[in-house]
């Protein structure tokens, strides 16, 4: 009954209040009066009958109630909440949740993907991600072929009868590249070919990808939705259309989120649209001082009006992050190393979406990870995570780094 009540509160406060109170309000325990819900670590779940427990299984089985579960491996109360909390944000049927944003990314592509299956990806997504594709499917007789993100037409021209899934990363993995989504839907609904995005750089906050037709949406919850560097976890949020087939291999792969990681992304989610607002804000500043910095070529980021990045992030979005790259000339690579070592309030590492701002040097051409992204002679392209620090700072650190390049 309390479960039931619980229920009750969260589906009544989301109908009528907006999705930032939702997101503050869902996971309040109102059975012990506490403003936070119970952490239950449990491997074992308990019936009161034979029956009960029949029940549960068909249930889960038929996809009937997302909500049961009768092991620990499926959750506890406290994922049950995070998942409440993420079908509402996401506007989604079901959401998974997994250990890591790669385990997302995993769930998803193994659950749609079979032998002599074609998967159709965007050249610009994450690297792990095309290791999977590349490596670990061709083990499974699944062919990946990849398409120019800039270049929708590309993408038509290699669907074929066997093409199961198209893959979309957007806006790219360090490149920024940004798709034509609504032409990606409406070309997979008419060739029954499934759809999923990694949607972690803008998060459900700035772009629901299941509103505008996708099948599956997944988010690395290290990121954006932990907010605090301090857990790793992924979501695969679907919709009716898929649920049997993702919540099938979600069950047999094994993948479970601890009680404890469910808690800390359930404190994160509760900022979000705080947070993911001030790295927009403190975006956009550090990006009108870089545009006027000589030794800066260019920008990856859609913020330019008459650009195509910008005119799509405008037609499915309602914000942008703060995660970007950027591209300096200079024909001293060690020059180049001296700017990234030199700042001070940049750490840096790989990850992001935390408080704190990152930058790392990387060469997507020199890794092989890209297929239609070129640097030219003497360019290098630096990756940026704006944080939450105060924006005069940054710029002031940038500033005097920018310096030792030569």
């Amino acid at each position: 009954m309390e479960d039931i009540a619980l229920s009750y509160f969260v589906i009544k406060y989301f109908m009528e209040k907006s999705i930032k109170t939702y997101l503050k309000t869902a996971a309040k325990d109102y059975t012990s009066r506490s403003v936070n819900p119970p952490v239950v670590r449990a491997s074992t779940i308990l019936f009161k009958t034979m029956e009960e427990l029949r029940k549960h299984q068909k249930d889960i089985a038929k996809g009937k109630d997302v909500e049961h579960w009768d092991y620990g491996r499926q959750g506890t109360q406290t994922s049950v909440q995070l998942q409440k909390m993420l079908r509402g944000l996401e506007e989604a049927y079901q959401v998974f949740l997994t250990p890591t944003g790669f385990a997302a990314v995993a769930l998803s592509i193994m659950s749609i993907c079979r032998p002599g299956d074609e998967i159709v990806i965007s050249d610009g997504v994450y690297r792990p991600t095309q290791k999977l594709t590349d490596d670990l499917l061709k083990e499974f007789k699944i062919k990946a072929i990849w398409y120019n993100p800039n270049n929708f037409n590309d993408l038509k021209n290699k669907i074929t009868k066997k093409t199961k899934l198209i893959y979309v990363e957007n806006p790219g993995s360090n490149t920024f590249e940004m798709n034509e989504l609504g032409k990606i839907v409406s070309l997979a609904k008419s060739k029954n070919i499934f759809t999923a995005i990694d949607n972690t750089w803008a998060t459900a906050y700035f772009f629901k990808p299941l509103k505008l037709g996708f099948d599956i949406s997944i988010t690395s919850a290290t990121k954006y939705y932990s907010g605090h560097s301090d857990v790793m976890a992924g979501t695969v949020a679907v919709n009716k259309n898929v649920y049997k087939k993702v919540w099938w291999y979600n069950h047999v792969s094994g993948y479970r989120l601890s009680s404890d990681d469910a808690y800390l992304i359930i404190r994160g989610l509760r900022t979000l649209d705080i947070r993911l607002e001030k790295h927009q804000e403190n975006a956009k500043k550090i990006i009108s001082f870089l545009k006027t910095q000589r030794k800066i070529s260019k920008i990856l980021y859609p913020y330019k009006p008459s650009s195509r990045e910008f005119k799509l992030l405008k037609k499915y979005y309602s914000g942008a992050s703060g995660l970007l790259s950027i591209i300096i000339k200079s024909k001293n690579k060690k020059s180049v190393y001296k700017f990234v070592n030199s700042l001070e309030l940049f750490g840096i590492g790989y990850s992001w979406g935390g408080f704190e701002s990152l930058a790392v040097y990387t060469d997507p051409v020199e890794l092989g990870i890209r297929r239609y992204f070129k640097l030219e002679k003497n360019e290098h392209l630096v990756r940026l995570h704006i944080g939450l620090e105060d924006p005069k700072d940054l710029i002031n650190d940038l500033r005097r780094s920018l310096k030792f390049i030569k």
